[in-house]
């Protein structure tokens, strides 16, 4: 199972009272994840996400705005204090490092369990494991993994066990098929479905203020 791995880093370990002491909420949700994986019979390859492309550059910066803006709101909510918008400005705020990053690699080194740095969209590699059959699936909360032409999808494989969410396992060919297409219609339907989710709005693209979807 290939996942696209997203560091989860707690706000409770950065917070301002303790902001020189070492982080570990990221290696310890790494490790029991991955154990729980493990028992069930899961043999994961986490995917790391390389160099972003530069069409993501207008998300990135967008993203950068809304930090800014959260942390402007943080400091009225602590100066008011206002100990619930603190925690939810908080939450905004976690940034996971290169640090974060190196130290999980570390840790699945020990652990033994495989890993790889994406050129670039952590999805992409993906997609490309499972296609060549290398992997049965992504597992990843993004839906572009379906963009990327992964064939089996699963969300929810990383969420909280507390939670007790089921997973959601997606089939691209399913999908596609339920429109009542031909093989042959079903392939030419991909290129269409890429660009619906294209149209819709993306990292890499705004998405259109009017979309009229017409069959031909």
């Amino acid at each position: 199972l290939c996942l696209t791995q997203s560091v989860c880093v707690s706000r409770d370990c950065v917070s301002t009272s303790n902001l020189f002491l070492p982080v570990f909420s990221h290696l310890m949700g790494m490790f029991y994840r991955t154990i729980r994986m493990v028992e069930s019979g899961i043999k994961p390859v986490y995917v790391f996400d390389g160099k972003p492309p530069d069409m993501k550059s207008g998300e990135l910066a967008k993203r950068n705005e809304r930090r800014s803006e959260a942390e402007k709101q943080l400091a009225q909510a602590q100066e008011a204090g206002d100990s619930e918008n603190v925690e939810r400005f908080n939450k905004r705020l976690v940034k996971v490092t290169k640090q974060h990053n190196e130290e999980c690699k570390t840790l699945l080194t020990l652990m033994g369990i495989p890993y790889l740095e994406a050129p670039c969209e952590a999805e992409a590699s993906c997609a490309a494991l499972v296609k060549s059959g290398k992997v049965y699936g992504t597992a990843t909360e993004d839906m572009d993994g379906l963009t990327f032409g992964t064939t089996i999808l699963l969300r929810r494989m990383t969420a909280s066990e507390a939670k007790k969410l089921p997973i959601q396992e997606f089939h691209l060919n399913k999908i596609l098929q339920e429109t009542g297409l031909s093989q042959e219609e079903v392939r030419k339907r991909l290129s269409l479905f890429i660009d619906l989710c294209i149209s819709l709005g993306c990292d890499y693209s705004l998405s259109l203020s009017l979309c009229l979807c017409v069959s031909v």
